[in-house]
């Protein structure tokens, strides 16, 4: 790319805007051009920002890694995106990640350029202000998308059955979607926080496009241009865009529209149309030809949710392994086992950890299983389910189209009246995801109790210290990460309530309860998600056992007298606990004061293989 073209190239970017002639040309002087291949660091978390940087070609992913070593991607940048800008404003070092997702080149300028040309720099950080001023306003987002760069005074005219409104230019949702900000400022969670259901979204329009092109209702160029539209967003672009709240009435039809039109402006740019010409691409009449809400929502839902355990799994199996690395790191520890809170007989520290894996392993399937249900989808019942307003070979097509979206086994329902009024899915998963919360919450109980003390309590384990535990207190600290999963769990539990109490108040054909359905199995899978991943890498992992104080217990308590019952008998052993518990002293001493075994037979008997498991009587 030659200087005159890099002028004209950086001209249509936003942050260049108002520079004038001069300004672009002298820009475009200083301005150099790098090839990256895939997998390419442009920079990452902590690095100086030195550069901004716009792409000519190819992709960039910009994502973030947590302190557990995850990644989640914020946005995609293509041709045209600019990103490095906020170097301008300050010396703080990338908070972020940008690697190549697709060759690329790049146009890069040093931020020492701006030093150097005052005039050019006081009119680039104006851009740079107003796009900071954008992001500002919509902080209550969990993540900046490339779309908040973008903001100007201007508006579009837009028109629907209520009348016109004004849309900010800048904006790919459209009038309905406007409506429903205005009437649902609800709950402060929005559809772009998560980035799942937006995807599925993308995924359901595109499979509908295609179908809707193979039986001659809209034209190829109409078709590739969707196609590419929902393509992008399922690239996590445009996430910005879709501002619904989760909570709305109107069964999702906020949320559809929102897709509706977003997928409809974006495909209109690609047409080479302005956004809200919609007699090109309409995000009804085009995007939306052949489904209803009553469909496309709960399709997405489903495929969205599908994805979401999968993620789910995941880091359960990562706290299983985890768990399982802890039954091994213990099992040479004894430890009182107890019922009802009281002494019962001695176990190792390692069955406890063990038991705790395999009760875990076990919601893997539970989970698998019920989310198998949400491959059953209603496409092409639209409305109630009779198909009105659907093409005779539309359902068997956008399945087909879904499949290969997807690469999940989607299937048509058999009755898709049934299927368009029915929620017992979401009962079903939801029961699942709350099991798998009460036994993280029953483990976390065991950690609190385990860790008690330390002086004054079980004190059997230690858990890493997370944070000082009193402002009155000194030197306390608390079992922070087990109480927070315990407090992940009665939200948990509270959203299987409103599931079910949902999916019970719905009326004739429809369900219109669904959206609130879906925030709660949503905000509980991320609970569960975020609540593991602390459980694993900020208690469990740095669990370490105080293995004499065990001992010491064990050699002191009366459960082990349930162990010498084959050998003295019922009665005796009764006897013996009575005088350990009235005396104080120990079952051990008792036994050999009172002649009942020699030292050899009782410490053969209370020989740690022979207490933690199945045994011949020795």
């Amino acid at each position: 790319m030659d200087k005159g073209n890099t002028k004209e190239f950086i001209k249509k970017v936003e942050l260049f805007r108002g520079i004038g002639e001069a300004g672009l040309s002298s820009i475009a002087n200083h301005i150099y051009k790098k090839s990256y291949s895939l997998g390419d660091y442009l920079f990452t978390q902590g690095t100086p920002r030195m550069h901004i940087f716009i792409v000519c070609t190819g992709a960039v992913e910009l994502f973030t890694t947590n302190t557990y070593g995850d990644e989640k991607r914020l946005t995609l940048f293509s041709s045209g995106d600019f990103f490095g800008e906020g170097s301008l404003m300050d010396d703080a070092p990338h908070s972020t990640n940008a690697r190549i997702t697709e060759d690329a080149e790049m146009l890069i300028l040093d931020n020492s350029y701006f030093y150097e040309n005052g005039s050019i720099a006081v009119k680039v950080l104006s851009n740079v202000a107003r796009i900071i001023s954008r992001r500002m306003q919509h902080a209550n987002n969990m993540s900046n998308q490339s779309a908040s760069q973008y903001v100007s005074g201007k508006t579009r005219t837009e028109h629907d059955l209520l009348g016109y409104r004004e849309v900010p230019y800048e904006s790919y949702y459209g009038i309905q979607t406007l409506r429903a900000m205005e009437n649902f400022n609800i709950s402060g969670v929005t559809l772009n926080f998560y980035p799942v259901l937006i995807e599925a979204l993308a995924m359901v329009k595109m499979a509908a496009a295609k179908a809707n092109n193979e039986l001659g209702l809209i034209d190829e160029t109409l078709t590739q241009a969707i196609v590419q539209a929902c393509r992008e967003v399922m690239s996590n672009r445009y996430h910005y865009h879709f501002v619904v709240d989760m909570i709305q009435g109107g069964a999702g039809t906020s949320t559809n529209m929102n897709a509706n039109e977003v997928i409809a402006n974006r495909a209109l740019e690609i047409l080479g149309y302005e956004k809200g010409e919609y007699k090109h691409c309409h995000p009804n009449n085009h995007v939306n030809l052949s489904q209803s809400t009553n469909d496309a929502y709960p399709t997405a839902i489903k495929i969205a949710l599908i994805n979401n355990n999968k993620k789910l799994i995941e880091v359960l199996k990562n706290l299983i392994k985890v768990t399982e690395d802890k039954g091994r790191e213990f099992a040479h520890i004894l430890k009182m086992g107890r019922t009802q809170l009281q002494d019962a007989v001695p176990m190792s520290l390692g069955q406890s950890f063990d038991a705790y894996a395999v009760t875990l392993t076990e919601e893997i399937n539970n989970l698998t299983y019920n989310a198998s249900y949400f491959l059953e989808v209603n496409m092409g019942g639209t409305a109630i389910g009779t198909g009105i307003n659907a093409e005779v070979g539309y359902s068997e097509k956008v399945i087909r189209h879904l499949r290969d979206i997807t690469g999940m086994d989607i299937k048509l329902a058999l009755n898709l009246i049934e299927a368009t009024q029915d929620t017992g899915s979401f009962v079903a998963y939801s029961g699942a995801v709350k099991r798998l919360a009460i036994k993280l919450s029953k483990m976390s109980n065991d950690l609190r109790l385990m860790s008690s003390g330390p002086r004054a309590g079980f004190n059997e384990i230690n858990l890493p210290p997370m944070q000082p535990g009193s402002t009155i207190m000194p030197g306390k600290v608390n079992p922070v990460i087990p109480e927070v999963v315990n407090q992940i769990a009665f939200k948990v539990i509270g959203n299987d309530l409103t599931v079910g109490l949902a999916a019970e108040h719905g009326q004739l054909e429809l369900n219109v309860f669904e959206p609130v359905i879906v925030q709660s199995l949503f905000e509980s899978v991320e609970m569960l998600k975020n609540g593991m991943d602390a459980l694993n890498h900020s208690c469990i992992r740095g669990i370490t056992a105080n293995e004499e104080h065990c001992r010491s217990m064990i050699k002191n308590s009366i459960g082990i007298v349930t162990a010498l019952n084959p050998y003295i008998g019922y009665d005796n052993a009764n006897e013996l606990a009575k005088d350990a518990l009235a005396s104080g002293r120990g079952v051990y001493e008792l036994v050999l004061e009172k002649n009942l075994l020699s030292k050899e037979k009782l410490d053969e008997i209370l020989a740690p293989e022979n207490m933690i498991n199945p045994h011949k009587r020795v």
